[in-house]
């Protein structure tokens, strides 16, 4: 069974850094992009960042562009997402999936959801 598994996310101080993971089994990542989604308290699910494992070609939204960064490790078969300069507005429930490789760009990264983790609960405060 193909399964994403998200980790990592904590409570962290407002300008404070995190590592998320998203482990998958049941597929090769190489064959798929990944994309990052956020859900804030009562907002909408957002698509935020994709990876294209099989060349790490990376799109990012302007909210997090500069301070997130998305990469992947084909022998781990794993994406991790490095979130610097943390802001109480990244808090949210973050959702790592997977998706058809030509969808990861800033404009269509929300089409990247054939396979989606559980998700992990990143809180910053103020």
């Amino acid at each position: 069974e193909a399964q994403l598994r998200e980790s990592g996310g904590e409570l962290v101080q407002t300008g404070g850094s995190l590592r998320l993971s998203c482990a998958a089994s049941g597929f090769p990542l190489v064959a798929y992009a990944i994309a990052w989604f956020r859900q804030a308290p009562g907002g909408k699910l957002e698509a935020i960042l994709c990876i294209r494992t099989q060349d790490n070609t990376t799109a990012y939204k302007d909210s997090v562009k500069g301070r997130f960064t998305v990469s992947s490790d084909v022998a781990e078969n794993t994406v991790y997402l490095q979130m610097n300069d943390l802001r109480p507005e990244d808090t949210g429930v973050y959702t790592c999936s997977a998706g058809d490789n030509t969808f990861c760009s800033e404009k269509y990264m929300l089409y990247l959801h054939d396979i989606r983790g559980q998700g992990t609960q990143v809180t910053v405060s103020s």
